[in-house]
């Protein structure tokens, strides 16, 4: 269905080449996952299958991409579009309507659709992927969650025989995440439809895959069965990582694998208790009272109250439209908050203060946001005028902002526009900015969308060390493992309320949806992580 032909794709002042002489053949009705660290090529590899790049993103192909016998040299875009649909990352900047059932029905207008086939495609959809409450509500009201789902949808209502995703469950909540992955592969099973799909939150989809192709970061690509290509990626899921350091073969790629070979483990660690999180938390340094945030006749937050305290890390968690970001926005001062107060304590030389009656300016010094969409707070030509500029209006920290964006996101030339960055790395970019001016309160919503896990670990590493010195981080995130290893304190949303509030450990494991992979493997045993029961191995040899 799918071919590369020694492929090379390279970009003007670039290095070296994206992809080096790639050769594939992708058949039909066969799900891939692609995967590799941030800035390996992942979506080079996918815009190449229908003719984005380099129709549209530039740069220079050598070699053939084929679809379904079509070179992609020869057929731009928009003459594949009956053939391949494309969801990118970043879904609300491909809308092109303001409703969800017109953006559903988009795509088929434009490819001459009946007006009875576009009607029953769109009901089939609105129910596949969970959006029928939500036909008639604009877009940009939508949690980032839901407008993924509605970008997945208005490509499927086109039934095309191949389907490119970029980072498909990034925004969406576990159970929703599902939801799409199951969707996903009855269209493999039982249309034999072809998707290829980027995610770096392989946790949630190594189980559905046919086939892994990983892009080593060097131009090289490399493709083989699941097994065979996890026991070599530089990236992997936790059920991987804990099968390579309990060496078992075969190596497990799901939870039931697992569990099925973790039962020597369980009883070795029966008696040693998991570590836990030491408790640093020390005066409030933000207290929210009654907040109340409401969107016309939607009522997002209903009288939320709660304590943030300095040196403490706190995972704001809940289902897509339960209000997290909305919470969030209220919190910094520059979002609607129709009732209630904020307070952000003062730290010596800053007054206790409401950030929604300061200046933009003295707000960001109080409470720093990192939104889902980063690349809203980028607007000048480079990486570097964007990080000299943090530079300059940050009177404080340890860290410049280009030693704070090596850690999260090494190797990105300063002379790069930040729009030809890929996701994780703009998103990479946003956070060493926001990070920079280390505000009293850090609040991060999805701030771990488009990164692999060695970022995820960089910037936990640079979470701790703002806990440390007694900043308050709040992290809205559907990433479960990510709050396994970052986060000493859940508060689960639903509704606009908050449902549940305690311990990382106690919160999540208690809840089938949201517990990590470690949690469920090695159950009723309470470790989080692999690094916990590494460590716990560790202690015990010795």
């Amino acid at each position: 269905m799918i071919e590369f032909d020694r492929v090379t794709v390279t970009y003007p002042d670039a290095p070296a080449p994206v992809l080096r002489n790639v050769t594939l053949h992708i058949d039909e009705g066969e799900m891939c996952l692609v995967v590799g660290c941030t800035g390996a090529g992942k979506s080079t590899l996918l815009g190449a299958i229908n003719g984005l790049v380099p129709h549209f993103t530039g740069g220079t192909l050598a070699g053939e991409v084929r679809v379904n016998g079509r070179s992609t040299r020869e057929n731009p875009p928009r003459e594949l579009a009956d053939l391949v649909g494309v969801v990118g990352q970043d879904p609300l900047s491909g809308f092109v309507t303001d409703i969800v059932e017109d953006e559903l029905a988009y795509t088929m207008e434009q490819l001459g659709i009946a007006p009875a086939v576009m009607r029953k495609r769109v009901e089939e959809t609105l129910d596949l992927l969970g959006l029928a409450e939500l036909r008639r509500r604009p877009l940009h009201d939508l949690s980032g969650g839901q407008q993924q789902r509605v970008a997945i949808g208005s490509v499927l209502t086109a039934h095309p025989r191949v389907l490119v995703l970029d980072e498909p469950t990034s925004a969406l909540d576990p159970t929703a995440a599902e939801e799409v992955l199951a969707a996903l592969t009855r269209l493999v099973h039982d249309l034999g439809i072809t998707v290829v799909l980027a995610e770096h939150r392989l946790e949630r989809v190594v189980q559905y895959a046919d086939r892994v192709i990983h892009l080593a970061g060097d131009g090289t690509v490399a493709d083989g069965s699941p097994a065979d290509m996890f026991a070599i990626t530089s990236v992997a899921p936790p059920v991987v990582e804990l099968g390579r350091l309990m060496e078992w073969t075969p190596l497990p790629l799901s939870v039931r694998d697992a569990r099925r070979s973790a039962g020597g483990l369980r009883d070795a660690l029966a008696d040693v208790p998991a570590p836990r999180r030491p408790d640093s938390a020390g005066e409030i340094a933000l207290r929210g009272r009654g907040i109340v945030v409401r969107y016309g006749e939607v009522l997002a937050v209903r009288g939320i109250s709660c304590d943030i305290r300095a040196g403490e890390v706190v995972a704001l968690m809940g289902r897509n439209g339960s209000g997290k970001s909305s919470l969030l926005w209220a919190l910094q001062g520059s979002g609607r908050r129709q009732a209630g107060s904020v307070n952000v304590g003062g730290d010596g030389t800053t007054a206790a203060a409401d950030p929604k009656q300061l200046s933009p300016g003295a707000a960001r010094r109080l409470v720093g946001l990192v939104p889902q969409t980063p690349a809203d707070l980028l607007y000048l030509d480079t990486v570097d005028a964007e990080l000299a500029q943090a530079d300059r209006e940050s009177q404080a920290g340890r860290a410049t902002a280009r030693q704070l964006l090596d850690r999260l996101a090494p190797g990105i030339a300063g002379e790069t526009h930040p729009r030809d960055l890929s996701e994780g790395q703009r998103l990479a970019l946003v956070l060493a900015i926001q990070l920079r001016a280390e505000p009293r309160v850090v609040l991060l919503d999805e701030p771990t969308r488009g990164l692999d896990y060695r970022a995820k670990h960089a910037l936990i590493t640079v979470i701790d060390e703002l806990a440390n010195r007694g900043h308050a981080v709040v992290i809205a995130t559907h990433d479960v493992e990510f709050v396994a290893a970052a986060a000493e304190r859940v508060v689960v949303i639903a509704d606009g309320e908050i449902v549940a509030d305690g311990a990382t450990r106690d919160v999540i494991v208690a809840s089938p949806a949201f517990a990590p992979q470690v949690a469920k493997i090695l159950a009723p045993l309470e470790y989080l992580t692999v690094a916990q029961v590494s460590a716990a191995l560790d202690r015990q040899a010795s």
